[in-house]
């Protein structure tokens, strides 16, 4: 691993400059340095290992670590283990076999375990914690197929417990929950109609949130949404047809800060440039607004508060040869990793910061504090390397 140091103001400057001269638009909506969050980064694997990852104690040391693919590092020296053996592929010209994935306690023994999305449309499995840094770890069914390019594992219906949301054969989208028995493959609830948003195996743009102000999770698509027919149920859906833009990564729901004013709803675009604000103005009638185009490929997407007074940022960032070299608007432009942060007197205005210009994002990051510090940090694996930013 190698730390590295907070963008000095000249290093800054050249990011900006740099930008510009890659022909980037947008590139002088830039904050000042003196106003930046300043973040520390380490460069945890310099090997392409994943594009998802995600953090948890998995030795339970009291230490939060990070899990990338088939890998995980044991904090705090980032000293890494094999879940299973590495496999060397070229980032130009290849693909990970770990698109997603999640950490939790399936086997309630107290330890966590590996969630697993490879190659969209293709079967995910769980891993079981082996306990023992030296023992490979036991893979376990959840389902055949695994599609859309974003699936969530997320609390959907509020009770504490997560579930996997993503299409599946190419048909239908789904909501899946595991079984009694954790080792066999997880019961799965269908959403939608055949063929239906959402389901398809490269399908891209799905999130969950309160679009309606029923006080129930919705499921997002760029093309609309799924609201469930009853509190009382979980598995009777119906569609609602609605503009949320094109075709995108992760979706997230903001509700406005202003009485009576409905929620927005947050994208960015994963192989074209965009990231955006979809303004609702009355229901399910959107206004769609650049936040920037500047950044192309930015196919994954947090929403999270990063300082003290409250304000929400927009962290994403360039998803490096996401098709490959030359396939993708933008694909040999500087790999940066941002953050806008919305304008605490205006919600519609998001000022953008550069955070790094070496690194970007994968299909899947975590943004979650470390340690006991109330800072939190952003952990990214993709085509250049694992990575730390400590804030």
């Amino acid at each position: 691993m190698v730390p590295e140091r907070q963008l000095s103001r000249r290093e800054f400057l050249q990011v900006s400059s740099s930008m510009a001269i890659a022909g980037l638009p947008g590139a002088g909506t830039l904050l000042r340095p003196e106003d930046e969050i300043r973040f520390r980064k380490t460069v945890i694997d310099a090997r392409f290992v994943a594009e998802g990852v995600a953090v948890a104690d998995v030795n339970r040391d009291g230490h939060l670590d990070i899990v990338a693919g088939n890998i995980w590092y044991e904090a705090p020296h980032w000293t890494p283990h094999e879940i299973a053996p590495f496999q060397f592929v070229n980032p130009a010209t290849g693909y990970s076999n770990c698109f997603n994935m999640w950490m939790d306690d399936l086997d309630h023994d107290g330890w966590p375990d590996q969630i697993v999305i490879g190659m969209p449309g293709e079967r995910c499995y769980w891993r079981q914690n082996s306990r023992d840094p030296k023992r490979p770890w036991i893979e376990h069914p959840i389902w055949r197929s695994a599609c859309d390019e974003s699936p969530l594992y997320v609390d959907l219906f509020g009770d504490g417990r997560r579930v996997l949301i993503m299409g599946f054969d190419d048909e239908y989208l789904a909501w899946f929950e595991p079984d009694s028995n954790p080792f066999a493959e997880w019961k799965c609830h269908i959403v939608s109609a055949k063929k239906g948003p959402g389901s398809q195996r490269y399908c891209h743009g799905l999130g969950i949130g309160d679009i309606n102000g029923d006080g129930m999770n919705e499921i997002l698509t760029n093309e609309g949404y799924y609201v469930r027919t009853s509190r009382t149920t979980k598995t009777d859906w119906r569609f609602v047809p609605a503009d949320l833009g094109q075709p995108c990564a992760h979706i997230h729901v903001l509700p406005s800060r202003h009485r009576g004013k409905l929620p927005m709803v947050l994208s960015s675009a994963a192989h074209e440039r965009g990231v955006w604000i979809h303004e609702q103005i009355r229901k399910d009638v959107f206004v769609h607004h650049a936040i920037d185009d500047s950044i192309s490929q930015t196919h994954s997407l947090q929403l999270a508060k990063l300082r003290r007074n409250g304000s929400w940022n927009l962290i994403t960032g360039k998803r490096y040869f996401a098709h490959g070299p030359g396939k993708d608007p933008g694909s040999m432009e500087p790999v940066v990793l941002v953050r806008y942060e919305q304008n605490p007197h205006d919600e519609m205005h998001w000022v953008k910061h550069v955070i790094d210009a070496d690194s970007g994002v994968g299909t899947q990051f975590v943004v979650q504090q470390l340690e006991r510090h109330n800072k939190p940090a952003v952990v990214i694996s993709n085509k250049k390397g694992v990575f730390l930013f400590e804030s």
